[in-house]
This record gives C-alpha cells, sequence and structure tokens, in this order.
C-alpha cells in the first residue's frame, strides 16, 4: 500500500468547521475561566456558554459527520445524545451572562433553578426511549436514523431549538432595557458601546433561528417528505456562521467585558414610594449645591459620585431625582449643562467662544447629544439662541 494514500477520509471539510469551532470554544473557555482571577460572574457564564458551546459541534459531528458518525457508533455508542445537553443550557447561560454582565447587583435566586428544567425533561425523554433498549437496539435505531427522524425526538427537539431563540430575543430586551437604567446612574452614557454586544447576541439568534427553522421542517417532514439536501443545506449555515460568532464573541468579550458600565435592576430593588422623596425642601438643598458646586460640568459624573459629593445616599438621590423632579439622572445632570451653556451663550466675555468649546466646557462629550437637549429644552438651537440675545 502506498503510504501517501488513505482508504478513508476521517473528516470532510465541513466537519472540520465543527471540530474547529469545539476547539475554540474549549480553549477560549478554559482561558477565560483560567485568567478571572476575581472571579467576575459574567466571565464565569461566558466561559460556561463556550464550554457548553463546545458540545454542539462535538454533537453534530457524532450524528451527521461524514465518516465520524460511523466510528462513533461502533467504538463509543455510549456517548450518543450526550453532548446535546449543550443546547438545554447553552442559551440559559447565555441570557444569565448577560444578565450579570449587566446588573451590579446580579446574584442567582432559587427561581433560576427553573432553567434547568427543559434539560431534566431532556434526559428523561432520552433516557426512557433510547438508553432504557439494549446495545444491539440502540445500534439499530442509530444506523436507520429512526429515531432522530422520529415524531417524540424531533418535536422535543424543535421545542428545545424554539426555547433557545426565546432566550437570545431575552437578552437583546435586556440590553435594550439597558441604556434606559443606565440614564439613572450616568451623565454619559454616550460611552457605553453596546452595539457590538447587540450584534453578537442578534448573530446567535440568526443562527439559533436557523436550527429551529431546521427542527421545523424535520417535523413538518413527518407528514411531507423533504429531500435530505434540505437539511444539509440549513445545517451548513449555521455551523459557519457560529464559526464566524464564537470569534467575534471571544475578542470583543476579552476587550469589553472588563469595562462595561453595570447599573442597579430597579425591578429587583424596588420598595414603596416614601413621602421624603417627594419633598421641596430636600430639593431646594440638592439644587443649591448643584449650582455651588457645578458637580455637573464634569464630564463623567454618575449618581454615585453626585451623592458622595452631597452627603446622600445614591439610592435616596435617585428617588428624590426621578419622583420629585420627574425625570431620571441623565436629564437631571443635562439640564443644569443647559443652563450653564446658556449662560456662556450670552456672556459677552464668551462671543468668540465656539459652540463647540461651550458645550464640552459645560460637561458635554456629544455634538450630537448636546444640540438634542437644547432644542428640547429652548426650543431652538444654541446658534439661534446666541443670535436671539444678541
Amino acid at each position: 500500500m502506498n503510504p501517501f494514500e488513505f482508504q478513508t477520509v476521517l473528516f470532510n471539510f465541513h466537519d472540520v468547521i465543527l471540530l474547529m469551532t469545539a476547539m475554540q470554544c474549549l480553549f477560549f473557555g478554559t482561558l477565560l475561566y483560567v485568567t478571572n482571577t476575581n472571579r467576575i460572574k459574567s466571565t464565569l457564564f461566558l466561559a460556561a456558554f463556550l464550554f457548553s458551546h463546545a458540545l454542539i459541534p462535538a454533537n453534530e459531528l457524532m450524528m451527521w459527520g461524514a465518516e465520524f458518525k460511523h466510528q462513533v457508533r461502533y467504538e463509543w455508542p455510549g456517548l450518543y445524545f450526550i453532548p446535546e445537553i449543550a443546547y438545554y443550557l447553552d442559551g440559559a447561560l447565555l441570557f444569565l451572562c448577560i444578565k450579570s454582565l449587566v446588573f451590579r447587583d446580579f446574584s442567582l435566586k432559587k427561581a433560576d433553578i427553573l432553567h434547568l428544567l427543559p434539560l431534566v425533561v431532556y434526559i428523561a425523554f432520552i433516557s426512557a426511549t433510547f438508553y432504557s433498549h439494549s446495545v444491539e437496539q440502540r445500534l439499530g435505531m442509530l444506523h436507520s436514523e429512526s429515531f432522530v427522524y422520529s415524531a417524540g425526538y424531533v418535536s422535543l427537539e424543535l421545542f428545545c431549538k424554539g426555547l433557545r431563540v426565546f432566550y437570545a430575543i431575552a437578552c437583546f430586551v435586556l440590553l435594550s432595557k439597558y441604556k434606559n437604567l443606565l440614564q439613572n446612574t450616568n451623565s454619559n452614557i454616550e460611552k457605553a458601546h453596546i452595539n457590538w454586544l447587540k450584534a453578537l447576541v442578534i448573530g446567535f439568534m440568526l443562527v439559533m433561528l436557523s436550527e429551529t427553522l431546521l427542527a421545523g421542517v424535520k417535523v413538518i417532514n413527518l407528514f411531507d417528505s423533504f429531500g435530505s439536501g434540505v437539511f444539509m443545506y440549513i445545517g451548513l449555515t449555521g455551523n459557519y456562521t457560529s464559526f464566524v460568532l464564537v470569534n467575534l464573541l471571544v475578542f470583543t468579550a476579552i476587550r469589553h467585558f472588563v469595562i462595561f458600565e453595570q447599573v442597579i435592576n430597579e425591578e429587583a430593588n424596588k420598595k414603596p414610594i416614601d413621602d421624603q422623596f417627594v419633598n421641596p425642601e430636600m430639593a431646594a438643598v440638592v439644587d443649591a449645591a448643584m449650582l455651588k458646586s457645578r458637580a455637573y460640568m464634569e464630564p463623567d459624573i454618575t449618581l454615585d459620585k453626585l451623592a458622595d459629593s452631597l452627603s446622600i445616599i445614591p439610592r435616596d438621590l435617585s428617588m428624590l431625582i426621578n419622583r420629585h423632579f420627574g425625570i431620571n439622572f441623565y436629564e437631571f445632570i443635562n439640564k443644569y449643562r443647559i443652563e450653564e451653556a446658556k449662560k456662556m451663550l450670552v456672556n459677552p466675555e464668551h462671543k468668540n467662544t465656539t459652540i463647540t468649546d461651550i458645550y464640552l466646557a459645560v460637561g458635554f462629550n456629544s455634538k450630537s447629544v448636546f444640540y438634542t437637549f437644547f432644542k428640547k429644552f429652548e426650543n431652538v438651537t444654541p446658534s439661534q439662541f446666541r443670535q436671539n440675545s444678541g
């Protein structure tokens, strides 16, 4: 035999992509876990997500790999359907990762154990319908592929894949809510760059949608047969997209996770309205302190910093701003900045000062935000206000 000839191709190109995805997930998950010396919760969940996500391409190789599936059937038949538990974990882990990243006061609750319920259902199902049979019967079910196309299996698969889409949507909603919550604690929300994270969540959502579509086609296939090519093309699209997303997720996460601006989960910390937070006297004290200290001119002033300078508990200051002034912290600070900008615009000493220099001087970091707030409060642009005052 020619030593350069191979009788069997264990992995084709599509299988190599799956193998690389699994290896990348394992490598980066280990890297994140080992380097996370401070045990940051969001990083731990991200590592757990990558570990679970590594099982998905491994499962696809075992189930559908060109030649690898045959080797697994003969050498490791007891491993079948075990890596599939990842489909019941990765969606919840991604959601918990985003939640722990966004909320500073995040902690696991007893109710979070419900995230494991679908996994329990899957284990019970696979134990009763597959592992309850003898090894010979299981091999027969694998070779004929009768089990993976059975009504019970494809129905549970559709439920599982749909649940993952639900988790991805929940992640996106959480990120959309995050920007609003950030306005309660920060005066400069433009520095919170979350578009990269939204894009990644949408990417994983699309992968999960394609897998849900594939599961749905299998259910329809019970009643109206499709060609195997349909399954292959939908599956390959998801595999290649997942490979790209894993790379993007890890590299962007390493760069941005450590500097992510967290917020407080207001829904988890609500308490009854107290009349002291609708208090004109207390509001007047805060207003006088603001005008005296001009703390609003600090570009990155936060609720915590302002509360510390005023010797007020941050939560109490937040309630006062929300309930007495009827606005959030972001609007509260920028309202003072606009008043300061107006003084500079009409001051003869600043007649040659550009509007750009003025908005930077009063604490704004963004021209668009400055113009938006100015028009909101004055109904004219800064230039028009200066001209009208002249």
